[in-house]
């Protein structure tokens, strides 16, 4: 059965991987340059770099549609540059799984294919998916939604090691991003990870850098750029999160839910 999975960022990510270990053929698509913050477990990576590794599943660049079988014949996940889903008629797949996480459906219909899962606020079940999968962290994070919509986006990143709004690095003008640390650097208060167009963007916490923009991506002031990990364990920086596995398991039970319809 093949799935495809719109948007490959960190979320997205641990979907394809939860797909992928229970035997679906999984093909993915994001933007021409990704936006990712989590770039570590993120198979976006590989349309920049040809290649990306999640854990222990591999993703290969896809130039095009027809290049998709071959990568799904050595075992791995095609990915495509495609933010339009422009190959949705070439690849037929069976399900589509709209993981872009934009807060709103940017496109998706529930006629793009016999199962359709939209992730997140912005998708209402029996209307443009269905199936929606809840996303806020709390007693329905990956709860498989058939009627109605996921509760609504509130601004507000999960507590984490008792911080929430605070681990969250924000652009802080617009302009282009340039990255100072790396992935896994372990930061203080104050420290500077990056900056746009000259002005600084300061870590609000100690931690573990988790994930930041990649250098050269243009930005808009106030856009997510960095995340910083109070827990201050680098080994989760190439761990998929205990969120992306609870949400790509709600996409599995949907997908088996309506598999009658398959």
């Amino acid at each position: 059965m093949l799935v495809l999975i719109r948007g490959a960022g960190d979320l997205a990510s641990g979907i394809a991987l939860r797909l992928h270990h229970a035997k679906f053929q999984v093909v993915m698509t994001d933007l021409p340059q990704p936006t990712a913050i989590r770039r570590t477990v993120c198979f976006s990576q590989a349309i920049l770099h040809r290649e990306a590794q999640v854990e222990d599943v591999t993703a290969r660049f896809a130039p095009d549609p027809e290049a998709v079988g071959q990568i799904l014949s050595r075992g791995e996940i095609p990915v495509l540059a495609d933010p339009q889903c422009q190959c949705l008629q070439a690849l037929r797949p069976q399900v589509v799984v709209d993981a872009i996480l934009a807060k709103r459906n940017l496109g998706t219909k529930i006629t793009d294919a016999p199962c359709v899962i939209g992730v997140g606020p912005g998708f209402t079940a029996g209307v443009d998916c269905h199936a929606a999968i809840e996303t806020m962290r709390g007693h329905t994070l990956g709860r498989v939604i058939t009627q109605g919509s996921p509760l609504p986006n509130t601004n507000i990143p999960g507590l984490i090691g008792g911080f929430a709004g605070e681990r969250v690095l924000r652009a802080p003008e617009e302009g282009i991003f340039r990255r100072i640390l790396e992935i896994g650097a372990m930061v203080k208060q104050g420290d500077v990870a990056g900056t746009v167009d000259g002005v600084p963007m300061l870590c609000q916490i100690d931690g573990v850098l988790r994930g930041i923009l990649a250098d050269g991506v243009p930005v808009h002031k106030g856009m997510k750029a960095g995340d910083v990990d109070p827990r201050g364990d680098r080994s989760y920086c190439h761990l998929v999160s205990d969120k992306a596995l609870s949400i790509g398991g709600g996409v599995l039970e949907a997908i088996l839910r309506f598999s009658e319809v398959l």
